[in-house]
Parts: C-alpha cells; structure tokens; sequence
C-alpha cells in the first residue's frame, strides 16, 4: 500500500505549498481537491512529477449530483449543472493520472426519495461515460445523510447495480464508514476504488476528524482487512478540522504528523 494525503487536510496551504511539504515528509502521493489547483494543468502536472508524487484521490469543485446540505458549501441547485461540472472536473482529471476521482450523490432535501434516486443514477451514467472515455477510475462515496443518501458499502453497491454501473467503484472512507464491519469492506475489496482514512473523535458532538489511529483502532482494521483481501491503493489521509486544530498547523507540520500517524496502519 501507498501512502498520501488528501489537500483538505492543509485547507490553507496552496497547492505548490502542499505538493514541497507532502514530498518533504515522505508521502508517495496527494490526494487532489480541484478548488486548490491552479489553472495552468501541464505545469500543476509537471511540479508533482518533479516533487515524485503519484496523484491518490480527486475531488471535483461541484462534488456531488445533488446539492449539499453544508453551509457553505451546497452549490448550484441545478443537478444539470453540476453534473456537467463533474464531467468537466473528470476530463481535466485525467491529465494527473489518479487512482481515482470521486463524487457523492447529494442530499435528498425536499426532493422525493424515489425522484432523487432517478436524477443521482442518470447522472452517475453520465459521468460514468465521460470516465470510461478518459480513462479514469470513477468512484461513489457514501457519507452522512447531509452529502449523501447512501451511507453503507451495500446501499452504494445496489445503487450502483440499479444504474448499470459496474465498472464505477465505491469510494470508501473509514471516517464515514466508522461503524462498518470490516468484513464488509473485504468483500468489497475488488470495487473499492480509494480509501480515505481518519478517526471519528471519541467525544459526541465533535465533527472534526482524528489521525488515524488516534480514536482507537477502527481505521487499522479496515486497512488490516482489505490487504488481506488483495486491496492494494493508497492510503489517502483525509482531515476536517478547525483553525484551532490539525488545520492550525502549518502544513509541513501537518504532513509530519499524518504520515506517522497513517504509516502505522500499513500492514
């Protein structure tokens, strides 16, 4: 297994200050979130092979087919638009050479179920085409109901079956799947198209994420059970956080810190 951090974990750095400070701490990749890119791609392309840094998992700027349910963050109410945002995002993607690229269905909000179900599964065709067209691995993330109305491995695996997807992988997160069996993710290990790894904090009510490793021992036993089911992608550090915590840190720092912490899950 392969060793990355996610940019969200750095939300102040730039770009360029991520890619000096990943490679400073000894990660193999870097898991790109397309609002830090700048504009110019064959130089952002050029900079990472110059730095020896393998590209893990993308998120788009417009990352889900329906809007979010963040404050902050829903973006256009239009699934047209933002499913042709996502397209967009995939295709310039492809010139990075991910792992995989990523996206998550959306909230439900005031739509109806069955409706909500409807336009997530054209649109994930739709990006699915665009995908397979470029060449890349394209993934479905089940999260929190805020982001997505699929929370589970097997309601992202039937979804994806009700779409005709089969080639789409599920994008899993051990923060967002904290209460998963790890079997579950073993037998799953030949759709899992990422990985991104923190801890859910101990407390109730916080909703910022923990290193791996720091809220016992969930994170290294999903990593243990998909190695020993053949799985072998990057372990992509994935940190939510307040400027008083882990994003305080300067990213150099930061960087140090994750790599210890997710080295220790490496069977």
């Amino acid at each position: 297994m392969k060793l990355a951090l996610s940019e969200i974990s750095t939300v102040s750095a730039t770009f360029e200050e991520d890619v000096a400070a990943y490679a400073a701490a000894g990660f193999d990749g870097i898991g790109i979130w397309e609002l830090k890119l700048p504009a110019d791609d064959p130089a952002n392309v050029a900079l990472l092979r110059e730095a020896g840094l393998a590209v893990a998992n993308c998120v788009p700027t417009a990352p889900s087919i329906l809007p979010l349910l963040l404050p902050g963050m829903e973006g256009s109410p239009d699934p047209e638009e933002r499913i042709a945002d996502l397209c967009a995002s995939v295709r310039r993607f492809a010139a990075y050479e991910p792992e995989s690229v990523l996206c998550l269905t959306g909230a439900v909000g005031d739509l109806e179920p069955a409706h909500a179900r409807e336009i997530v599964v054209a649109g994930l065709r739709e990006v699915a085409a665009v995908a397979r067209e470029v060449g890349v691995r394209f993934g479905l993330e089940p999260a929190g109901s805020s982001v997505s109305f699929v929370a589970t491995v097997a309601e992202t695996l039937e979804l994806l079956e009700q779409a005709g997807l089969d080639d789409v992988g599920v994008m899993a997160d051990t923060y967002n799947l904290w209460d998963e069996a790890p079997e579950a993710l073993a037998a799953a290990a030949g759709r899992i198209s990422g990985l991104h790894v923190a801890d859910v904090p101990p407390e109730v009510g916080r909703e910022d994420r923990l290193l791996p490793g720091e809220s016992g021992t969930r994170s290294a036993e999903h990593v243990r059970a998909l190695g020993e089911a053949g799985w072998d992608g990057f372990l992509d550090v994935e940190i939510f956080s307040t400027p008083e915590g882990f994003w305080g840190l300067p990213a150099a720092e930061a960087a140090r810190r994750a790599l210890a912490a997710v080295s220790r899950l490496l069977p």
